[in-house]
């Protein structure tokens, strides 16, 4: 307790000092960006491992960044949800497991929790799908391996357990919800984000280029000639193989930008597909090479 009450006064006179009108702004009411639905766990900080400030995250966290299935209880989540997209017009949703997860091994020991923790055993049964998923599936996995599968099932399962609540399948319907799934790495510190088209998870930089707005239908006007020369920069930029993390940062803007040029000059949704699965591999490397920074 003496650390905490050493930390608030750190916090007073380091913090607010310094954030004075970003704090007189959130007086008046927040706007966070991003749900971000993670573990109790104390080894994630969700803030801290984004870089966020103040204000920018609408959290919610529980053991096993577990979403029971709308309607099937009468916690917390199913309110918070709601709240978000609802009151505070959220349009993008983080999932977020994390390594060594203890409420994923405590999954695996289900029945034995059932006398000492009664209220654990009943929240885990809420991650019953991912158990039996992971038990009937990967049966050959062990150990920590398998804890690993159960942490990246569970992200999912509990996104699909998402979509069953009524606002989120409507807005994800109108197309103005984005959901994504993460998982942290507490050794390395790295994040790895579901990819839906190889069905792995892979550096969260390599979903840049598959935004809603970088994939939609456009009309062509005038002469698509006009796109030669930014096709020609899409080929060179697909041979250049970064060296350090501030060149691979570098490569990495220069596409994002020749994508945002390609799409404003007209060129259609199946040639910027096209060159979204081109590029795939490389922005997988690149964002290698700049988590090699650390």
């Amino acid at each position: 307790m003496k650390k905490l009450i050493r930390g608030l006064d750190k916090f007073r006179q380091k913090y607010v000092t310094t954030h004075q009108e970003l704090l007189e702004q959130l007086s008046h009411g927040q706007t966070p960006r991003v749900l971000f639905i993670t573990c109790s766990d104390s080894r994630v900080a969700p803030n801290l491992i984004t870089d966020t400030d103040v204000g920018e995250l609408f959290v919610i966290r529980n053991a096993g960044n577990i979403i029971p299935p709308y309607g099937a209880a009468n916690g917390g989540e199913g309110g918070t949800i709601e709240y978000a997209i609802s009151a505070l017009g959220i349009e993008q949703i983080v999932v977020c497991g994390h390594s060594n997860c203890g409420a994923m091994k405590g999954l695996l020991k289900l029945n034995k929790l059932q006398k000492d923790m009664p209220l654990v055993y009943d929240w885990l049964k809420h991650a019953e799908s991912t158990r039996r998923l992971v038990e009937e599936n990967y049966s050959h996995y062990k150990g920590e391996d398998l804890i690993e599968v159960l942490v990246a099932e569970n992200v999912l399962i509990q996104i699909e357990n998402l979509k069953t609540y009524p606002m989120v399948r409507s807005r994800l319907h109108q197309g103005r919800l984005k959901i994504y799934a993460w998982i942290y790495n507490i050794e390395t510190g790295n994040v790895l984000a579901y990819d839906a088209r190889t069905h792995t998870y892979i550096p969260p930089e390599g979903q840049l280029i598959e935004e809603d707005e970088t994939v939609r239908s456009f009309v062509t006007c005038g002469d698509t000639r006009s796109l030669e020369p930014i096709k020609k920069e899409l080929e060179a930029l697909l041979k250049v193989t970064p060296q350090t993390p501030s060149a691979a940062e570098e490569v990495t803007e220069s596409l994002m930008t020749l994508f945002d040029r390609a799409r404003r000059m007209g060129m259609n949704n199946i040639e910027l597909q096209n060159y979204h699965s081109l590029f795939s591999e490389s922005v997988q490397l690149w964002a290698e090479t700049i988590y090699s920074r650390a």
